[in-house]
């Protein structure tokens, strides 16, 4: 007899992907990338999109953002083509979100919750999940008002958005904030945690290398072209979202600690950039940062002015004097004249140095190394005069410096001359008192 096999996957649902273009937009923003990024954020949630739409707003109507005809014209697509979810990608209020549902009778999610979404599944680590539930609490309790509708929105909802919820509001507003002080003094644990992690890294006389940028720029792609590492690395949005540190081998043998970290996106929720701050602050102490963009992308410019405007939210990046390279990935992509037009605008870059690059091919990632190397790189040279005997001092700054110049003496010493930065050099004297150091000379 054949045994019955029980699929337990959720089943697919169908949505509706709306883009509102409201009056006065940026000109730098292109409504169809947005529209074609809110799909992506759409399909990471495994959603079956049946249309997509950029909706010109003349006005946004407090009740419904949407104009009545247009809410009425939605609302007949919507039954003619059974819409099980309307994606709105924007932020809409308490009141705008139930009264679509209501009118739509569809599931109804925004911009934010879309990403908050995303999140919930994609985090692994303890950290991610602990920081993703809080962001999602932070969102839920904007969310409490005086409606009776207020909670039975989130019955069958996404995955994490989901959940029976209580009936009287002040007994979710106390709940809610118990479990945010719960999860916020867990945090603080894990973050002892990280820390400490952090602080044995500086100890490690590494210097560290931050990968940034918006959201399916090849960050994942570059981290595991020049670390060799195996990081997932995919074209959804968000395919990364715990970070992940690996040592990097930069030219002349210099190991650095280079770090992948979550994508940005534009309209980033500011309880997600508050959640993950812990996250982020791998950034923040970074030596240097890359900025990986995705050139090919019509919307490129825009998407770097987001990267930047969260990096001065979060107080990295060149405001706060940090060294920042930009990364131009993908030029694959691009045609030959377009290319050449991309070098010439790159060299022509002085405010950041710039390196076009294709994290999947490997082009142009020599040159981005050598720069690393020269940015990490920027001490002077100091001689060490090493006995025979003393192997293990020679192969520590093989390890942890940049051999510039070695001389074997006739006796059997080791004439190195060798670049290390302060934190290396200080552990090397307390390792190997007995090497003699001095200035080389210039």
């Amino acid at each position: 007899m054949n045994k019955r096999t029980v699929d337990h996957r959720p089943p697919v649902e169908t949505a509706l992907v709306l883009h509102p273009v409201r009056p006065g937009a940026e000109a730098a923003r292109d409504p169809e990338a947005r529209l074609a990024e809110a799909r992506g954020l759409a399909e990471a949630l495994d959603l079956r999109i049946k249309q997509a739409d950029a909706v010109p707003l003349r006005a946004p109507v407090p009740a419904t953002l949407f104009g009545r005809g247009k809410v009425a014209e939605i609302a007949a697509r919507c039954a003619e083509n059974n819409i099980d979810v309307v994606v709105v990608d924007d932020a809409l209020t308490p009141v705008q979100q139930r009264n679509l549902e209501r009118a739509w009778n569809a599931k109804v999610i925004d911009r934010t919750g879309l990403i908050l979404e995303i999140f919930a599944r994609r985090a692994r680590t303890r950290e991610g999940r602990l920081q993703v539930e809080l962001a999602r609490l932070a969102y839920e309790r904007s969310r409490l008002v005086k409606t009776w509708t207020h909670l039975e929105r989130q019955r069958g909802g996404l995955g994490a958005m989901s959940g029976p919820g209580e009936t009287q509001i002040e007994t979710d507003r106390r709940l809610l904030a118990t479990r945010i002080a719960r999860l916020k003094r867990e945090l603080t644990d894990v973050r002892r945690t990280r820390r400490l992690q952090r602080d044995a890294r500086r100890r490690a006389p590494h210097p560290t290398i931050a990968l940034v940028g918006y959201t399916n720029a090849g960050k994942s792609t570059l981290f595991n072209r020049l670390t060799e590492a195996k990081v997932v690395a995919g074209s959804r949005l968000f395919e990364t979202l715990d970070p992940t540190v690996r040592a990097v081998r930069l030219p002349d043998g210099r190991p650095a600690m280079l770090s992948d970290t979550v994508g940005f996106v534009s309209d980033l929720p500011h309880e997600l950039v508050e959640a993950f701050r812990a996250t982020l602050e791998a950034v923040r102490e970074a030596d240097v940062i890359v900025h990986v963009r995705d050139i090919a992308s019509p919307d490129a410019d825009a998407q770097a002015e987001d990267v930047r405007r969260v990096l001065v939210e979060i107080e990295a990046g060149p405001d706060v004097g940090q060294t920042m390279v930009e990364a131009w990935n993908k030029i694959d992509l691009l045609e030959t004249a377009d290319r050449k037009r991309l070098s010439a605008r790159a060299r022509r870059s002085s405010k950041t140095p710039t390196f076009p690059i294709s994290a999947a091919s490997g082009e142009g990632t020599d040159a981005l190394l050598d720069a690393l190397a020269a940015l990490v790189d920027a001490s002077e040279p100091v001689e060490a005069l090493l006995g025979a005997d003393d192997g293990r001092a020679l192969a520590w700054l093989y390890r942890h410096g940049r051999i510039v110049e070695r001389h074997d003496e006739a006796d059997g010493h080791v004439r190195l001359s060798v670049k290390l930065d302060g934190p290396a050099l200080g552990r090397f004297e307390r390792l190997f008192p007995e090497a003699v150091f001095k200035e080389a000379a210039q």
